[in-house]
């Protein structure tokens, strides 16, 4: 039902900048959450940062807190991730995911209960 696209990967150097967006459509529910995920080749799925459409509220994993910035469009229902200060660390396949049968609260227990995904966006970062 929940569809998403994801865009605006590529390849930076460390120290360079991507802004990564998704839109969504097919919500049912008034509330929802959308956040983004990543998985490097050897590890198993991270969650990277939610943002709730209810309430703002945010979660963002530590490894990119003060660098990454999470912001939605209510009207687009677009999600964006702005990434900055890069690092060769943070290359992964990076894949958004929303619901709407989850409560409207980003934290980390809830935004990794989400059900629906996109099919992901290739960053590279190069050092």
């Amino acid at each position: 039902e929940i569809h998403l696209v994801e865009s605006g990967g590529g390849l930076v150097q460390a120290g360079g900048s991507l802004r990564l967006s998704c839109a969504a459509s097919g919500f049912t529910f008034d509330d929802y959450l959308i956040g983004w995920f990543r998985q490097a080749p050897g590890k198993e799925r991270e969650g990277v940062s939610c943002i709730s459409n209810s309430d703002g509220s945010t979660y963002y994993a530590d490894s990119v807190k003060a660098r990454f910035t999470i912001s939605l469009d209510k009207v687009k229902k677009t999600a964006y991730l702005e990434m900055n200060s890069l690092k060769p660390e943070d290359t992964a396949v990076y894949f958004c995911a929303a619901d709407d049968h989850v409560p409207s609260i980003a934290n980390e227990e809830i935004c990794n209960d989400v059900r629906n995904w996109g099919q992901g966006t290739q960053v590279t970062v190069s050092s």
